[in-house]
């Protein structure tokens, strides 16, 4: 440790620290720009001169690493000067627009500028100004005359994103910032430059000129998305969401939010978004009030339940709903006397194991990683703050390993790669247990080779002490989904790592903390999707799009009695439903997530729901009252969280990767094989009708992606049309080669309205030239 003295105050900071350090441990503000304790020093904009004594002229704070015995002033007449110096310059050049900007209110130029700005300027000359470009349908760039070339915007690219999409050019007065060769901002992380921006250069366009920042309630919330389960702050003005920003947590999302967290509450405003209970009579629909729809539903159940039995009828609920409403959901039809409830709608394999399938480690442990094999995951577009971890690691020397079917770019030093196609990654871990076998002296669970590949995973995996096996949403969905998991599991044993799943969805862990699933012999979610029930419910779920075969989840659905759809928007369901009840989204109702690493995140809705919709945990205690259901008397979601989850303490004990189930590599399906990632952007109901988020780059429509031999074969163009068939559904799309494919693989996204009449995820493919 050195010791320093800062206005007077000893302070002690490590070695190698800078000044800018100190005077945060010491809670001394010192006025700057370009500094950002998350990205690295530039030194740029000089707003953080300080005095440092037998120095000859004022230092920068950010770059003047601290020297034991070092005595700094930094509000001495020296330091101040030179600071109000630096303010002139910067506002040199800076547009007087505050009235119309949107950063007014929040801006760090505007805040500094009051303290160490002048009154008036003693510049008459022109202006700069640069010219407006057009590079994102998320960040606007129309304003970049105010940009002072702090380059924080720069860095987060280079360094957090991954990919450098900015960048400075020219020199002196003509300096600007501004993409490459024209090109667009596509990172799925692009929204944080607007909150990195200090001034009002860089601005959100959705949000632009909608409303100033006094205007706006500040209201705590969580992101209904992803795993990572990122802290919100969602700003209401009028009953209306109008901007979402990170609530700062360094334990799950540090200062970041991706952009489905972020801009994706354009849904929640939607023409879309279903307002009234409707009912189908005679093939046409009605609006309805509660009390009529819920009777109908009521009398409906008991009709199937003494016509039928319970055990025809089943429920499915979104892992994207909160804990309380899988909760109910779950209770409701168990009250009914049926277990045919289930949130995984996209797996194939329904094997469970002792506990809740989690991370296996705290989010906070993938940053300081030394090395991580993750298996069938699209990484960057199914985690992007788990990508954003991980990256920091790979920066400071992890070695990461892939095995997947595919090699995206995953913007980070990759160790190495092993692409098979998916009926071979049980192969490709079993070659891995081998190879870590033969380096122990111990004997593998399956029988695999020691490849080359291999054993330089396993080495990897045997050195350095943090560690993790990590499963992606595809191992998850996999046909061998629990056969890899217990491979995985050896593995991380043998090896000293921590075995885990990256997460689906934002309450993944929690739908099967509260019992989302069969306990019973119940049917599973394939299980009902393919043999016709006669009466479903369905909660936050478009089976079309969120089903892994959309095709035969469609015709158990149109052979239904009844199907009820819970949603807060008007779907597909309008063709096979017979009633619509329309629910609150997460903005509108109070609720629990649990995250990936097992945390419990409770929120409140931050607006009045729109309409006649109601909390869907309302919807259900009220239905379960009118079935003459127990356990259905709740008067809070508070009641509904503690009869679902239980001591939240106990929490980490139910959660459990163990999985003993004997593992034997299946024989590989002839012919050619589907590889089906869900878009970032068609993940769940809300982002699919965010309008900005929607004219982004990924979320453009999909194409298929060809190996080379196959694309040889069919003596294919670019983006020439192909013939999809998988069993008796077919689809038309665009081709495109992919090299790194393997040769028996095609790539097809699912959860597109463009391919949700093809078949099963992981089913085969056959492809002909259209």
């Amino acid at each position: 440790m050195v010791e320093i003295e800062l206005d007077g105050q000893k302070v002690e900071v490590p070695e190698g620290s800078m000044v800018m350090h100190a005077a945060e441990k010491a809670g001394t503000f010192i006025p700057h720009f370009c500094y950002h304790k998350k990205l690295s020093i530039a030194a740029n904009c000089r707003m953080c001169l300080v005095d440092v004594e037998k120095a000859p002229k004022p230092m920068p704070a950010c770059a003047t690493p601290v020297t034991q015995g070092m005595v700094v002033r930094t509000r001495s007449d020296k330091a101040v000067k030179a600071q109000q110096a630096v303010m002139e310059f910067l506002l040199i050049n800076h547009p007087l627009d505050c009235p119309i900007c949107d950063q007014g209110g929040e801006c760090q130029l505007q805040d500094l500028a009051v303290g160490y700005g002048g009154s008036s300027s003693r510049y008459t000359e022109e202006k700069r100004v640069v010219m407006p470009k057009e590079v994102s349908p998320l960040v606007s760039m129309a304003e970049m005359t105010r940009c002072i070339h702090c380059t924080r915007c720069v860095r987060f690219g280079q360094e957090i994103a991954g990919q450098m999409e900015l960048g400075m050019i020219n020199r002196g007065e003509h300096s600007e910032i501004t993409t490459f060769l024209n090109e667009t901002i596509d990172s799925e992380l692009s929204g944080n430059m607007i909150d990195l921006c200090p001034v009002g250069a860089l601005t959100s366009k959705p949000f632009r000129y909608s409303a100033r920042t006094w205007e706006l309630s500040r209201r705590k919330s969580v992101s209904p998305h992803d795993s990572t389960g990122a802290n919100l702050i969602v700003q209401v003005k009028g009953n209306k969401v109008m901007r979402v920003l990170p609530y700062e947590n360094e334990e799950v999302n540090e200062c970041w939010l991706a952009d489905r967290d972020r801009f994706s509450y354009e849904a929640l405003n939607s023409d879309e978004r279903l307002t009234a209970p409707m009912i189908k009579q005679g093939g046409q629909w009605k609006v309805v009030d509660w009390q009529t729809a819920l009777e109908y539903v009521a009398n409906g159940l008991k009709q199937i339940q003494s016509e039928h039995g319970a055990q025809a009828i089943g429920a499915l609920g979104s892992a994207h709903s909160t804990a309380e409403e899988l909760y109910l959901l779950a209770q409701l039809v168990r009250g009914l006397g049926s277990d045919n409830v289930d949130h995984r709608l996209r797996h194939a394999d329904f094997t469970t194991g002792e506990g809740a399938r989690w991370l296996g480690m705290p989010i906070a442990g993938l940053s300081t990683l030394q090395g991580a094999l993750v298996v069938g995951s699209f990484l960057r577009k199914d985690h992007p703050l788990f990508a954003a971890r991980l990256r920091q690691a790979a920066r400071h020397g992890a070695r990461i390993h892939a095995l997947h079917a595919v090699e995206d770019d995953w913007l980070m030093p990759i160790a190495s790669r092993i692409t098979v196609a998916p009926s071979g990654w049980l192969q490709a871990l079993a070659d891995i247990a081998a190879a870590v076998a033969a380096e122990k002296g111990v004997t593998a669970p399956v029988a695999g080779q020691a490849t080359e590949a291999a054993v330089a995973v396993a080495r990897s995996l045997l050195s350095g002490e943090r560690k993790a096996v990590l499963l992606g949403n595809a191992a998850a969905q996999h046909p061998q989904a629990s056969a890899l998991l217990a491979v995985a599991g050896w593995i991380a044993e043998q090896t000293g790592a921590s075995v885990g799943y990256l997460g689906e969805a934002a309450n993944s862990v929690g739908a099967q903390l509260v019992g989302a699933l069969p306990q019973q012999g119940g049917l599973n979610a394939a299980q009902m999707l393919s043999q016709s029930l006669k009466a479903y419910l369905l909660l936050n779920v478009e089976p079309e799009l969120d089903a892994a075969d959309p095709n035969a989840a469609l015709a158990a659905l149109q052979g239904a009695e009844m199907v009820v759809a819970l949603s807060a928007f008007r779907t597909r369901a309008v063709e096979y439903a017979d009633v619509l009840l329309p629910i609150a989204p997460f903005s509108e109702t109070s609720g629990t997530f649990v995250n990936a690493e097992g945390r419990a995140q409770s929120f409140y809705g931050v607006v009045k729901p729109l309409g006649e919709a109601r909390p869907a945990w309302k919807v259900l205690r009220v239905l379960g009252s009118m079935l003459g259901l127990q356990g259905f008397d709740f008067e809070t979601s508070e009641e509904v969280k503690a009869r679902a989850l239980g001591d939240l303490a106990q929490l980490p004990a139910r959660l459990s990767n163990r999985c003993d189930v004997a593992v034997q590599p299946a024989a590989a399906p002839g012919g050619i094989e589907r590889i089906a990632e869900v878009p970032i952007y068609s993940t769940d109901p809300i982002v699919r009708r965010a309008r900005s988020l929607q004219l982004t780059r990924d979320a453009r429509p999909p194409v298929a992606g060809l190996p080379a031999a196959l694309w040889e074969r069919l003596g294919l163009k670019d983006g020439e049309p192909v013939r999809l068939v998988q069993g008796k559904a077919v689809a038309l799309l665009p081709a495109r080669l992919e090299p790194g494919l393997p040769a028996n693989c095609v790539r097809v996204p699912a959860g597109h309205p463009a391919t949700s009449g093809l078949g099963a995820m992981f089913g085969a493919i056959e492809v002909t030239k259209a």
